[in-house]
């Protein structure tokens, strides 16, 4: 049986059984077929097929067809949510992964664990349902003592290459080994102030270095071991760490308010790094391709540049007020009063793609998309695409322009109001005729209004929400973390200036 798939680009080789089932298989059979797929942009593929084929995978599914419509999209493989189940491994499966990566090797020129040329993937979750920010990632995979002096060569950047580094101890350290984030987030500040300097930008190469010597002691600190060096090992320990989060407790509860089914599983999708933090001619955005808090036809999103994508490496900067996202256009930037240049201004070209991007995503999903972009040196790259979440109102309001613009029959319109939009369309709203004492202004993230007792953590907010009081949940940033808590508050009120 097959339990790994390729993605990714290049050209389709061998054959395809019917329309929405063409996969690779790496040495493997379907069925009575064996599949040799590679993609190619004039290759068509039924997306109403994506969530059983195979099964209940999602994210590999629409990370092939966002290349099949001839978006750039860097290779990957997909571990299946087959390949779990039963709590061990199938004795062919790390074969298997051995022909995928080495597919994805050829795919990028470049050799996982290679002292002058080295690989680099993240390792992300694709369940069949899209669940944002409740399950793990790890990027930067495959770095050690040498792939990042090799990194550092080929870049001409040092301080890129040592940056990436402690990134990538710091988050497998989080995800795979389970020590807390807080021990590096100390460590972290030690070093600026010994250096004399507030920011994570101004730390030198020679700091970097340092700090990922740092991070190595307090995992032999934490747990008497190593931090591991060698690449496969981390594969595999991150493989297991992301199958192993679709147990996590936000991930739990988040299917539990979404009536999502536990036994589904997650896949594991495997795919070749591209760096938004090499410089200034690099970035990292998510965007949505309509309004999702008023369903507005506006393109509507934020992105920084020189930064990694990935919420829990960058959104220190975010938090602490280092890193201000950017809007993705002049109309955004204008209406919320930004001084920073929007991404339409500092990289036009760029924009203009991106725009093609969000115009192919709409007419081949028929939906609001929810997309996540890196741009390296100049170049776009994709790295995922779903369903965008909305408000009610917003759902009614694509619905209806997506009728009128052709898009979806007005029957298909009518299906997409479940029951629970429409409960959420009768939420308090403030009377338009009642006297208003402004206090404050900011960007709102859906319609409504709330009122309640102020408490500033989730526990708190569900421990008084169980007690019968109303709250507002205030937080300088929220994270999938706080999923119970946002369920149990009337309303939430964050400082963080950005809107996705």
């Amino acid at each position: 049986m097959t339990w790994v798939y390729n993605f990714g680009a290049g050209k389709r080789q061998g054959r395809q059984s019917r329309r929405g089932q063409a996969e690779i298989s790496v040495g493997g059979a379907m069925g009575k077929e064996t599949f040799y797929w590679y993609l190619q942009p004039s290759e068509n593929i039924d997306h109403l097929t994506v969530t059983t084929h195979p099964k209940n995978c999602r994210s590999s599914p629409l990370l092939r067809q966002m290349a099949s419509i001839g978006l750039p999209v860097p290779p990957g493989f997909t571990l299946t949510t087959e390949a779990a189940k039963g709590g061990q491994y199938p004795a062919d499966l790390k074969e298997q992964v051995s022909k995928a990566l080495a597919l994805v090797e050829t795919r990028t020129g470049r050799k996982f664990g290679d002292a002058t040329n080295p690989l680099l993937v993240s390792v992300r979750s694709g369940a069949r349902a899209s669940m944002p920010g409740m399950m793990d990632t790890v990027l930067n995979l495959g770095l050690n003592n040498t792939t990042a002096e090799a990194l550092a060569k080929q870049s001409g950047d040092r301080r890129f290459a040592f940056d990436s580094y402690r990134r990538f101890v710091q988050m497998y350290s989080d995800v795979v080994l389970g020590i807390e984030l807080g021990n590096f987030e100390k460590l972290l500040e030690r070093a600026k102030a010994k250096r004399g300097v507030k920011q994570d930008h101004e730390l030198l190469p020679e700091d970097l270095e340092q700090l990922v010597k740092d991070y190595k002691a307090c995992v032999y600190l934490e747990l008497g071991e190593e931090f591991p060096e060698e690449p496969h090992q981390q594969l595999w320990g991150a493989v297991g760490a992301v199958f192993g989060s679709w147990m996590n407790q936000r991930a739990k509860t988040y299917r539990k308010l979404h009536d999502i089914p536990e036994e589904w599983g997650t896949a594991v999708n495997v795919q070749a790094m591209v760096f938004g933090n090499m410089g200034n001619d690099c970035a990292t955005g998510v965007a949505f391709t309509r309004n999702p808090s008023n369903g507005a036809k506006d393109f509507y999103g934020e992105f920084l540049v020189n930064a990694q994508g990935e919420a829990r490496s960058s959104a220190h900067d975010v938090v602490a007020g280092i890193r201000t996202p950017q809007e993705l256009t002049i109309k955004a930037r204008k209406s919320h009063g930004s001084d920073l240049p929007s991404l339409e201004e500092v990289m036009p070209s760029i924009f203009q793609e991106l725009e093609t991007v969000r115009h192919q995503l709409e007419n081949h999903y028929t939906d609001m998309q929810d997309i996540e972009f890196t741009i390296q040196q100049g170049k776009l790259y994709m790295l995922q695409t779903r369903t965008g979440k909305r408000t009610a109102h917003a759902a009614l309001q694509i619905a209806v322009d997506m009728a009128s613009e052709g898009l979806i029959s007005k029957s298909q319109a009518l299906m997409r109001l479940k029951p629970d939009l429409i409960d959420q369309l009768l939420h308090p709203t403030l009377d338009p005729k009642a006297k208003k004492t402004v206090i404050a202004k900011g960007l709102p993230a859906s319609p409504g209004a709330a009122a309640g007792k102020v408490v500033f953590t989730a526990d708190e907010a569900v421990t008084r929400s169980e007690n019968g009081e109303k709250v507002i949940l205030v937080r300088v940033e929220t994270s999938p973390d706080d999923i119970h808590g946002l369920h149990a508050a009337e309303g939430v009120l964050t400082s963080g200036l950005h809107q996705t």
